[in-house]
């Protein structure tokens, strides 16, 4: 195929659009590959679907190898399935919502576990017709509060998504196996660098979970590894988990006076001036901070927790929110804020700045009357035995020598602080190093979880109902385009690897005589024959920077020149990434072009 710049839909800008943040967005705009129709919305153009249905070809190239199978299914879906499954509620206000003319609800699908599940019940029911892997490309839709980042997030975008069905957990394994060599080759083949790491399953729900990550300073999800390769995103960490002390024979808890000590550091300032000890001084380290929250459940209901974690440690929301659903009775996925003036009011037990574990459901302790009926969940770090400053539940008071275990209980240890570098890997493989990407794809293994909620059930090699156990795998299509054009570019613009460009050579006619003009079309016609792509820059009044500089800015992987070099017999062929350029003479150029695109 040729595309002619003189006819092509194609406007490039020399200015950067005023919303882009990062260099993807501004280039796939200012080169002409797609258009924001609204935030988060955007238009695709010629240039940026020949990209699009590169990718796609990859994907389903891939996909057919294990042997799964395309569908398609709409993406405006009727409420019933998600209700079914509770993902109605738990989505909250996460999706798009809409009536018909009728009154009845639908949702645009921001995935679609439910529609993949009734069609296998639909049409299957015995073991013999398993395993079945099911996969399709299509649009999908979140209501992003904050769209961001061009097409790294946004509330319309493509993913890839497939389902496995299996009748027994063996099976799910070996299709979690497949799909996961799957995807190192599908992003192997685009040229994206990817680490997979462990993740948490999410609202998703099931066992095993891993995100594929590409490493990238923009990223917004912050993932860990160490030297001897243990890697995982920060929300799935867990704690290397102190062993318990033996408290026997520690001393008795002491009430002190500490006024004016509402924060970490004051607390510690008093502690060294008015209790000093011989053996060091105090740190952050010896307090219990207890940090009150707001678990904002998918009903809107407002549920406090307090957490409590060594001093010289930070809470992380998106762990807490990762982890919280298990010790709450939420139905569905949780948000996590601070607590806010008016939670606080309505707790008087709550004394701001010396709040102490006295507030546990369990066993309330030392400084307290009783629970105040706040759910109390601590740091994998508060072992029993270990002693603590912590706050008292009075003004000016902390409690000095709390020991966990014998002086206070919890009602629960969750992963909920900060992954720090160097902290330990869990798996004895060394500190951990932290580093940021974008997540490219993510696999599940789901389990029975949808299956049970609309009955999925197979008959199994004894004649017997079997519910179905299932996998969930997404790849993001639009995001990997994103990301492709993230990482590889320069100052002057896009430098696609050549399995997604949208050519497979731009050819520039440079020059005002008409022998220049017959040459390159000779030339086009050559390639042409040869099975290749070809831009043709054949705009007849653009001078040779304008035409210069949009090659550079669309980001094809050769470009071949051929200008005041016919003279001499030769066109100019340019490696755009190395920027090395030879002459070749014209009547080899056809095949030298050929052999240098297909290897």
């Amino acid at each position: 195929m040729v595309l002619r710049l003189s006819t092509l839909f194609l406007r490039t800008l020399r200015e950067d659009p005023a919303d882009a943040e990062v260099a993807s967005h501004r280039l796939l705009v200012r080169a002409g590959y797609i258009r924001r129709a609204a935030p988060g919305i955007y238009s695709w153009l010629p240039l940026g679907l020949r990209v699009l249905a590169k990718v796609e070809a990859i994907i389903r190239e891939e996909m057919a190898a294990i042997g799964a199978q395309e569908v398609h299914f709409p993406a405006l879906l009727p409420k019933e399935p998600y209700e079914a499954t509770n993902r109605w509620t738990e989505y909250g206000d996460g999706i798009f919502r809409l009536k018909d003319r009728k009154g009845a609800d639908y949702l645009l699908a921001p995935t679609h576990e439910e529609m993949f599940t009734l069609l296998v019940k639909d049409l299957y029911n015995s073991y013999k017709d398993l395993p079945v892997s099911l996969y399709q490309i299509q649009n999908k839709y979140r209501d992003e509060a904050r769209p961001r980042a061009g097409l790294l997030r946004g509330r319309e975008f493509i993913m890839k998504d497939s389902y496995s069905f299996d009748v027994d957990d063996d099976g799910l394994e070996t299709s979690y196996q497949l799909h996961r060599t799957a995807y190192l080759r599908i992003f192997e083949r685009l040229g994206l660098d990817v680490i997979p790491v462990a993740a948490t399953a999410g609202a998703m729900g099931g066992s095993k979970s891993e995100e594929f990550l590409h490493p990238t300073e923009i990223g917004e999800d912050t993932f860990v590894r160490s030297a001897g390769g243990y890697t995982a995103n920060v929300e799935a960490v867990t704690t290397v988990v102190p062993a318990a002390i033996d408290y026997t024979g520690s001393p008795a808890a002491e009430v002190r006076d500490t006024p004016n000590t509402p924060t970490i550091d004051t607390l510690v300032e008093r502690a060294n001036a008015d209790a000093s000890r011989e053996d060091r001084q105090w740190t952050a380290a010896d307090t219990l901070k207890n940090v009150v929250l707001a678990a904002v459940l998918p009903t809107g209901g407002r549920e406090l927790v307090v957490i409590g974690l060594p001093g010289d440690r930070t809470v992380d929301l998106k762990r807490i929110e990762a982890n919280i659903a298990g010790h709450l009775d939420a139905g569905g996925e949780v948000a996590v804020e601070p607590a806010n003036e008016d939670d606080i009011r309505k707790h008087p037990g709550l004394v701001k700045g010396y709040i102490g574990p006295g507030i546990s459901l369990s066993a309330p302790v030392l400084g307290a009357e009783g629970s105040t009926g706040i759910r109390y969940l601590v740091d994998p770090r508060v072992v029993t035995g270990t002693s603590w400053i912590t706050g008292a539940n009075v003004a000016g008071a902390h409690v000095f020598g709390l020991v966990a275990g014998r002086d206070f209980g919890w009602d629960g240890v969750i992963e909920a602080v900060e992954v720090r570098e160097g902290d330990e890997a869990p798996d004895g493989s060394g500190p951990l190093i932290a580093a940021r990407g974008i997540e490219m794809g993510h696999i599940f293994q789901l389990g029975r979880k949808y299956a049970e909620a609309l009955g999925l059930k197979v008959l199994d090699r004894n004649g017997k109902l079997a519910t179905v156990t299932m996998g969930s795998y997404g790849v993001g299509v639009t995001r990997a385009i994103a990301a492709l054009a993230e990482s590889n570019r320069d100052e002057k613009g896009i430098i696609w690897p050549r399995n997604v460009a949208p050519a497979d050579v731009h050819l520039i006619a440079t020059g005002k005589g008409t022998e220049v003009f017959e040459a390159a079309e000779e030339l086009v016609k050559q390639l042409e024959n040869s099975a290749l792509d070809v831009m043709y820059d054949d705009r007849p009044k653009v001078s040779p920077g304008v035409k210069f500089g949009d090659a550079e800015l669309i980001g094809i992987p050769t470009i071949v020149v051929v200008g005041r070099g016919l003279a001499d017999g030769v066109v100019e062929v340019k490696d755009r990434r190395t920027g090395e350029a030879q002459n070749v003479p014209v009547a080899e150029a056809a095949e030298f072009i050929r052999a240098l695109v297909q290897g």
